[in-house]
Formats: structure tokens, sequence, C-alpha cells
């Protein structure tokens, strides 16, 4: 179980998960990209995220991430999900570990827990998502597949 100050909780993942290097990361995100500002981060299966999408977005299906702003100025950003069974098909399909998918997930997450939107926003969540990629050492993000 999570220690009830963590950024990630866990529910129905597989134990083989690399927890304390996602945590690392997860706590990163927080500093750097957060600015110190609170957020939670959900893994868990295909089943829990399809269950959030359908309650919350009306669509019937298993996404990736999910992610929940609370809508406040100051203090905590909000919440986000991610389905580890998403994250595990993407990196075989990517050909990197699912650890490192998770990770684009959780960055793509905050940024929309932050506020940004690409779908609206005439690029500028994608250049953001990019450069932070590029800091942080990762692979194409979400936005960059999408437009491949």
């Amino acid at each position: 179980m999570s220690e009830p100050d963590s950024i990630l909780l866990y529910l129905r993942t597989p134990r083989s998960l690399a927890r304390k290097p996602l945590a690392q990361f997860a706590t990163l995100l927080r500093e750097q990209v957060a600015e110190g500002r609170a957020y939670h981060c959900l893994l868990t299966d295909d089943k829990e995220l399809r269950r959030l999408n359908r309650e919350f977005l009306s669509k019937d299906y298993a996404t990736d991430v999910l992610s929940f702003p609370s809508g406040e100025e100051d203090g905590e950003l909000g919440e986000m999900a991610i389905s580890v069974d998403r994250a595990r098909e993407q990196a075989e399909a990517l050909g990197h570990n699912v650890e490192t998918e998770i990770q684009i997930l959780m960055l793509h997450g905050l940024l929309h827990l932050l506020g940004m939107d690409h779908e609206t926003d005439r690029g500028k969540m994608r250049r953001t998502e990019t450069a932070w990629r590029k800091k942080l050492g990762l692979p194409a993000g979400l936005i960059e597949r999408a437009r491949t």
C-alpha cells in the first residue's frame, strides 16, 4: 500500500512494477514541472480506467491516462489515473519499458492538471511537453505520437 503522503497510489498493479523509480520521478515532476504544487496519481488497471472514464466522461472504454484538475489557483493541482495495462501495451509497441511509458503518461497528465489542453491551446501543451520530455530524457510523448 502507499504511504499517506505519497504522490503515487496503487490499485491492482503488478508487483514487478519498479515503484521506487516511479515515486522519485513523480516527486521530480512535483518539484520541477508543478513548481512544488501537490498532485496525486493512481496507478491501476484497464478495468478501473474504464470505470472512471465511463463515470466522469461518459466514455465506455479504458484509456491510458485521465486527469482531474482541482480547479484551485493555489494548493493541490488535482488527481490523475494511469492504466498500467495500457502503459505496458504502449511500451511494448514502442520498444521501451513500462516504467518509461508511465513516466510519459505522468508528464502528460500533469500538464493537463496545470490547465493545458492540447486540443484547444494551439500547440502550447505540445511545445511544453516536448521541452520537458527532452529535459527529463523521455522518448516521444503522447501528443507527438498522435501527430505521426
